[in-house]
């Protein structure tokens, strides 16, 4: 960390008497005074030992609001109390606040840590000078300093005063992970009490005076535009008061209320040109992938030569279509355009991301948009888009009022981006006890990153490095990854490629099991038997670390122990975001189709920082898996997106959810990524059971289509 001057650390927010202010601010190449500090972190402890910590992550239901207090909590040896929390908007000071990657914690780990410490350093120094003791003789504890050989203490806000005037310690000590009182205990969510109360704010909750409600008719074909359109009727209706284009491809409706927004939309008479796509269809896009497969690949990993070893080879490909992201709160957000400046209200997971491109849309500076972050009912990668955001803007510059733009469960269905349709082929050779000597994998889909027009070095989507990575350490290994293009508007959904490419290998490696006679868990204990360490772009991936997961995992199902009659179980493990995820799911078949009645889920994601939230990310992550397992997929027809609801994109039902159990490896390492590991293994987890029941392999999801 680099050091503060006295002058930098008042600049960062210290203002004389409010107390003391804590930023971290990560390494930056250039020198103190040139760079722009990015804190990950901010602490404020005022003289009424009020302790507040900055979030700078959206908080959409996987608990950051919570999970990183208690990390800079432990580190601070706060009282928990005493902490509240504060949602941070768009701004310079906290580096690149995306939420997603399943990186708030793995990513802000160091920074808190840091941050509670050197607090915790200064408060100790602070009551060291007031006593005239030892800094050695002073100890932190439960939101106070004391003086054991005196019996004396003093609280954190009798002490802030003078900590402030104390340059930030860069040599800081932090706790042992057998010493924590707070991260590894499983505390109630700070959010959960607004929650219940329903005073906690959403996106679509969020209202200020002078407000007007907006709906939007879009072209209903991708990449089509508004021809001309006629607003007579819709202006007709009580309470419109505004119809007009917004971009190429959409007429907003604006009214007092939600509901006259939408009626005044149904009687807008609007003449689209269809545009390029008109006739683009969901078996021309798979016919696309097909034909790609046959180009060259650029390699993301690569052990020995598979092509060249002899032997018996077993061939299979795999499918799997568009899906949405179905989040239970549709796209909205509020703006206010004020001429000189504007303000949101916008449930996303990419503030800075609003700031700017509404910014460039409505013709202002980025510092004068300001970014407010709301509650959000689901964000799975969706809320990393910021169309909601720029057609808020759009509208209120048009009428010159606070407006919120409202998406209906439609709009938000048909107009969303998608995860990529993809194609999967893998081939392995085979030694004399059906145990691949080789293997090789070809990814063939189109690259999210590159259809926004962002780099992919040498023809990689820079997602693959988190998402595709090997799971077993044969000597012949390749993955590879051919890169296609579609006029599809395609966006990150939870575990993006990571899905994909889980669901095709672990279908296969229980192909390959059952070519060989063998049970599946002890088929890929072979495999992993072997300590190895695989290199795969930054990360290195442990077999060890993977095997003990497979392990507890086959422990905790029993997978030893029959099973009653008519039930079935599957297995499959895989590893992205920097954590090991093993799951088995039981199931029975009912008139056909699979009936989930267990999951039992295990988890290595190094130091856990609370068990509970870890039990509903992980338990949430499986039902979205099953769910879109299932039933998930988006289809297109005449160029336009068939599907509109849940009763032809069907979530899963309360009926219909599984048993859960979660574990987690015990592990003193850095935290690593949750929020999207427990999806992968799921599909073909699932998939490997009802094989197991029917003898029928399902190699193109979803399962119930």
């Amino acid at each position: 960390m680099s050091p503060l001057s006295r002058r930098e650390f008042v600049a960062a927010g210290v203002a004389a008497g409010a107390g003391l202010v804590i930023g971290f601010y990560l390494p930056h190449k250039t020198s103190s005074h040139e760079q722009s500090f990015s804190p990950n972190a901010y602490l404020r402890i005022t003289p009424d030992n009020k302790v507040t910590v900055v979030v700078a992550r959206s908080e959409m239901g996987q608990g950051v609001r919570t999970a990183l207090p208690m990390i800079l909590a432990e580190e601070l040896e706060a009282d928990w109390h005493q902490i509240e929390i504060e949602q941070a908007g768009a701004s310079t000071l906290f580096g690149d606040q995306t939420t997603g990657g399943s990186a708030s914690i793995r990513t802000t780990w160091d920074p808190m840590r840091k941050a509670g410490a050197a607090a915790r350093e200064m408060l100790i120094i602070a009551a060291a000078l007031t006593w005239s003791v030892p800094r050695s003789s002073c100890a932190a504890e439960n939101g106070r300093i004391k003086h054991a050989a005196t019996n004396r203490s003093l609280s954190y806000g009798e002490l802030v005063s003078k900590a402030a005037t104390l340059p930030v310690p860069t040599d800081l000590p932090f706790k042992q992970s057998k010493d924590y009182k707070i991260v590894g205990q499983r505390l109630p969510r700070l959010d959960t009490p607004a929650k219940v109360k329903g005073e906690a704010i959403f996106g679509l909750d969020y209202r200020t005076p002078g407000m007007k409600f907006a709906v939007l008719s879009r072209c209903p074909t991708i990449a089509g535009k508004v021809s001309k359109f006629d607003e007579s009727e819709s202006k007709k209706l009580a309470g419109v008061s505004y119809v007009g284009k917004i971009g190429d491809s959409a007429v907003a409706v604006v009214a007092d209320s939600v509901w006259g927004a939408m009626e005044g939309r149904r009687l807008l008479n609007v003449t689209w040109d269809d545009g390029p796509n008109k006739d683009l269809n969901t078996a021309a896009v798979m016919a696309s992938l097909k034909l790609a497969a046959s180009k060259k690949g650029v390699s993301i990993y690569a052990a020995g030569d598979p092509a060249r070893i002899p032997g018996r080879r077993v061939s299979a490909e795999y499918e799997l279509p568009f899906m949405a992201h179905a989040a239970m709160e549709p796209g909205n957000c509020t703006a206010h355009y004020q001429g000189t400046k504007c303000e949101l209200w916008a449930p996303t997971q990419v503030p800075q991301d609003c700031r700017d491109s509404v910014a460039t849309a409505i013709g202002l500076d980025p510092d004068q948009v300001k970014v407010n972050v709301t509650l959000m009912g689901g964000g799975f990668g969706r809320r990393l888009e910021h169309d909601y955001a720029v057609e808020a803007a759009l509208v209120s510059k048009a009428i010159n009022a606070p407006v919120k733009v409202v998406w209906t469960r439609e709009d938000d269905m048909r107009f969303s981006t998608y995860r990529p349709a993809s194609l999967h082929q893998l081939s392995a050779t085979l030694d004399g006890s059906g145990f691949p000597v080789a293997l090789s994998h070809r990814i063939i889909a189109p690259s999210i990153s590159g259809q926004k027009g962002q780099p992919v070095p040498n023809g990689v989507d820079p997602d693959l490095p988190d998402e595709a990575g090997p799971v077993y350490g044969l000597p012949n290994y390749s993955i590879e990854y051919v890169m296609t293009e579609t006029p599809v508007p395609l966006g990150w959904m939870r575990s993006v490629y990571a899905l994909q490419a889980a669901f095709a290998l672990e279908s296969f490696i229980d192909e390959l099991a059952v070519a060989a006679g063998k049970d599946p868990l002890q088929y890929r204990l072979h495999l992993l038997a072997k300590d190895q360490d695989l290199q795969y772009f930054t990360t290195t991936w442990h077999t060890a670390r993977m095997r003990a997961v497979l392990q507890l995992a086959a422990e905790k199902a029993g997978w030893d122990k029959p099973l009653p009659p008519g039930h079935y179980r599957g297995i499959a493990c895989f590893g992205c975001f920097a954590s090991y995820m093993a799951e088995v799911v039981e199931i029975t078949m009912e008139n056909d189709q699979p009936r989930v009645h267990r999951v039992v889920a295990v988890v290595d994601c190094g130091q856990v920082v609370n068990p509970g939230i870890l039990e509903q990310q992980i338990q949430g992550g499986i039902v979205y898996g099953l769910g879109n397992a299932l039933r998930a997929k988006i289809t297109i027809k005449k160029g336009r997106i068939v599907q509109g609801n849940f009763d032809d994109y069907a979530p899963l039902r309360m009926e219909e959810t599984p048993t859960v159990e979660v574990y987690a490896v015990p592990s003193a390492e850095a935290p690593s990524g949750i929020g999207e590991p427990s999806v992968p293994p799921v599909a073909p987890a699932l998939c490997n059971a009802i094989y197991a029941a029917t003898k029928k392999r399902i190699r193109a999801l979803p399962i119930l289509s």
